[in-house]
């Protein structure tokens, strides 16, 4: 991937969400729920404080993670729909 995300900024790629129901019914696109499921792709420096310091990031290239629902900035690279979010949007690590 040629992007590197800046600061404490995080491309990922989201995950698919369901399309099929419990009970076996396909869903179509419009009502299929916004997924919160992504892998990281690449992770920034870090976030700079008003001091100077620079706070390391928590997350790693490579994690899954879960993202707030409207998070980010969709865009298209290479074919693959990429989300960049702020580390703060970064709602927990799945292990």
């Amino acid at each position: 991937m040629n992007l590197k995300p800046l600061g404490d900024k995080v491309i990922v790629e989201v995950l698919g969400a369901a399309d099929k129901t419990a009970g076996g019914l396909y869903l179509p696109d419009s009502a299929q729920e916004k997924p919160q499921e992504a892998k990281v792709l690449a992770v920034g420096s870090g976030k700079v404080l008003p001091n100077g310091k620079t706070i390391p990031p928590e997350i790693k290239t490579g994690d899954k993670v879960l993202f707030g629902k409207y998070s980010g900035s969709e865009i298209k690279l290479d074919g693959k729909e990429l989300l960049i979010i702020n580390q703060d949007d970064v709602l927990a690590v799945i292990k």
